[in-house]
């Protein structure tokens, strides 16, 4: 396997790590990262203006790229700025969109005129995918349904316009457009940051974007999965850099503590868990939309979950308390390693799907 992504790629990921690094310095996420809209607007506008995000989208429905390699390659400056843009939420509606074939719509997200996002958990089980109680009743012969239920943990939903709803449409599950204006929403901070949101719906107004769309609601999820694999091996690479760099300039008895053979053992045990993550997550970008690709995920999701605790705890444990202070970066990117796991299913989830179907 090649492990080295190309020209377009490197200058994708160049244009993203200048422009966040700008964007999202320490002191402005460690206010904007929790306060409504839990984002900052400007630099969305700018994402979008720049039009990164057609690297989510593959030619033929108006982007130009749309592969799991273009997905690692955004979702890993992601993290390695810390930037709590609602990302993960809009690659999830524009991979649900383009497998209804609905181009005005992926074309409108991709230029920032709307946002959307996915909702498809509830508060029953936040895991479950096909089991829900959310359902969508046709109005008339043509597209336009109601749809009544709770949506939890959707991700990007405050401030976004619309959301793809999934719910249950005559007997089979059913991706639905409603208008956010029409529902009833509680965005809220997640605990390392960025927003998420609770839906209720009453009889909302909505419009049937797929039918029978089990097949393109799990191969959406397998995409966010992966791009929460790159957000993390983004994330714990910064995080690895700022322990390596504390090491070294931080003293002990005299001596630099990165001179201590126990502590070097540890760096480089740290070192090699996370190029494993990294090779990896590369097999299950290399795989996505392929026939391993919920498997190859699946092991991805389960080792980088693994790897992005390890992480986080070592980290804090080689810098002492300044590890755990608000002001220290490294203790909110540790915070967001722990979160990523949990996202999406966490690793234990997805061991026991891999066993299930061994």
């Amino acid at each position: 396997m090649d492990f080295t992504i190309n020209e377009d790629h490197q200058m994708l990921a160049e244009t993203l790590r200048r422009f966040l690094a700008d964007a999202w310095d320490p002191e402005t996420r460690a206010v904007a990262a929790y306060e409504a809209p839990f984002h900052q607007p400007d630099a969305w506008s700018q994402l979008c203006e720049m039009g990164v995000l057609g690297a989510l989208v593959d030619e033929e429905a108006g982007g130009f790229g749309g592969t799991g390699l273009d997905i690692m390659v955004m979702f890993e400056e992601l993290g390695r700025a810390l930037a709590p843009e609602p990302l993960l939420g809009t690659l999830l509606a524009l991979r649900l969109l383009v497998a209804a074939d609905a181009g005005d719509d992926v074309a409108a997200l991709m230029t920032g005129e709307r946002r959307a996002v996915m909702a498809w958990a509830e508060p029953h089980d936040l895991e479950a995918v096909d089991d829900i109680t959310t359902k969508a009743t046709r109005t008339g012969d043509g597209d336009d349904v109601t749809v009544s239920g709770r949506k939890s943990a959707v991700y990007g939903g405050p401030g976004a316009d619309v959301a793809l709803v999934t719910a249950m449409l005559d007997g089979a599950l059913a991706v639905v457009a409603v208008d956010l204006a029409d529902v009833e929403v509680t965005g809220y901070a997640m605990i390392d940051g960025g927003g998420a949101a609770e839906l209720v719906m009453e009889d909302a107004p909505g419009r049937v974007v797929m039918e029978d769309a089990s097949a393109a609601v799990h191969a959406a999820l397998d995409a966010g999965r992966l791009a929460l694999c790159a957000e993390a091996v983004g994330a714990a690479d910064r995080l690895f850099d700022l322990t390596l760099g504390y090491l070294r300039d931080r003293k002990q008895f005299g001596r630099p503590l990165a001179t201590f053979q126990a502590l070097q053992h540890r760096v480089v045990d740290l070192s090699i868990e996370l190029e494993q993550a990294r090779s990896i997550t590369i097999l299950a970008a290399s795989s996505l939309d392929g026939p391993d690709s919920h498997r190859h995920v699946a092991m991805a999701k389960h080792l980088v979950g693994k790897v992005a605790r390890l992480v986080a705890e070592e980290s804090i444990q080689l810098h002492g308390g300044i590890g755990m202070t608000w002001e220290y970066p490294g203790a909110h990117i540790a915070k967001r390693l722990v979160m990523l796991d949990a996202q999406l299913g966490d690793a234990d989830m997805h061991l026991r799907e891999l066993a299930s179907s061994a």
